[in-house]
């Protein structure tokens, strides 16, 4: 742009000289006046064009980069969302080959040649597990250890929590830090443990019964670190005015606790009652190792435990294993699409404040 200025510059007083040199009018006033006003006039029309087109190559080069920026937005968001298929239809494929494997015969699901879709549809494989399979025991027995797990898992859950966000005593913090350590320990390594302490009170045994098979399967896992962590991070957003306030008004601990706490923390509440819920329906090695009989265990038991095979050729029937695995799943399936928002909500006000 200086170097164009300067260029310009210098044609405009060499034109000027040879206009006062050479013009008619050179030697008069006249002639001086006239010159110097084609001096002035080439200057104004010369950077005029210059101007012009300097301001017409910036709006070419703003609206380039705009140009180049929104292509590359668009490539980005397209990258993105087939990685997002991707990764959701690995997800979802050994899902949906279980429902298909659930429809088709056991001769086709042997088959060398395996089609996304059944030939036939055999829904006569739900009927014949709902014949042998049975649901009602275990249904019953998973939904009450479910039910009282999670109600002592609650309990437990509120109380530690609000001892460790609010409560001050000495040592709060380092106590808190030894629970936090507890959740690097494998589950594996305390099934010996919590095996010892159910047997000492004659929970397990010969002796067992379905009521003592429900407290060896219940009570051992009413105190989880991971859910206290969770709610303690939750009581700790709430402003400690509202506690100080409560105090003046003659509150006690235990009425601030229930009466403000509890319906503050209620999205983090319902998250850990639905976790607790699905966790509980998914036991398997608990269950299998506390109780004595079939008719004591849990669904995940059952369905492991029941023999789906043809007894004349002796081989198992893929297809009907699939559908009573489809009938346990289901639930769980449903309790997560209706609820997936709580959870989402509960598990990130936890992670917000440390």
């Amino acid at each position: 742009m200086k170097i164009a200025l300067i260029f310009i510059s210098v044609i405009a007083v060499l034109a000027s000289i040879l206009c006062i040199l050479f013009s008619k009018y050179g030697k008069t006033q006249t002639g001086k006046v006239e010159c110097e006003n084609t001096y002035v006039n080439f200057i104004k029309e010369s950077l005029g064009e210059e101007v012009k087109l300097t301001i017409k190559e910036g709006r070419r080069s703003v609206a380039s980069i705009k140009r180049r920026e929104k292509i590359g937005h668009t490539l980005l968001t397209i990258v993105v969302y087939v990685i997002l298929i991707i990764l959701a239809l690995i997800m979802i494929l050994p899902f949906y080959w279980m429902i298909i494997t659930s429809l088709k015969s056991n001769s086709e699901i042997i088959s060398s040649t395996q089609t996304f879709f059944p030939r036939i549809v055999m829904w006569s494989n739900y009927v014949y597990v709902f014949q042998v399979f049975d649901f009602t025991t275990y249904m019953l027995n998973t939904i009450v250890v479910a039910i009282f797990s999670t109600i002592g898992t609650l309990i437990t859950t509120i109380l530690a929590a609000f001892a460790f966000a609010r409560l001050q005593f000495k040592g709060r913090d380092t106590l808190f830090m030894v629970f936090l350590m507890t959740m690097m320990i494998p589950g594996e390594m305390m099934v010996i443990s919590n095996y010892i302490t159910v047997a000492s009170f004659k929970w397990v045994g010969s002796d067992q019964n379905l009521f003592t098979a429900y407290l060896a399967m219940i009570v051992p896992f009413w105190v989880s670190v991971y859910y206290i962590y969770l709610l303690r991070q939750t009581f700790k957003q709430v402003p400690n005015e509202l506690y100080l306030a409560a105090k003046v008004d003659g509150k006690s601990d235990w009425s601030f606790l229930w009466h403000v706490m509890v319906p503050l923390a209620a999205p983090t509440l319902i998250s850990i009652t639905i976790l607790k819920f699905m966790g509980t329906w998914n036991s398997y090695v608990w269950p299998n190792l506390v109780t004595s009989k079939d008719e004591y265990r849990l669904i995940s038991n059952g369905l492991r435990n029941s023999s789906f095979v043809d007894p004349e050729s002796g081989r198992t029937e893929y297809g009907y294993q699939m559908a009573a695995t489809v009938l346990v799943t289901v639930p769980l399936f449903l309790l997560f699409v209706f609820f997936r928002k709580y959870i989402m909500r509960g598990v990130g006000r936890a992670g917000i404040k440390g």
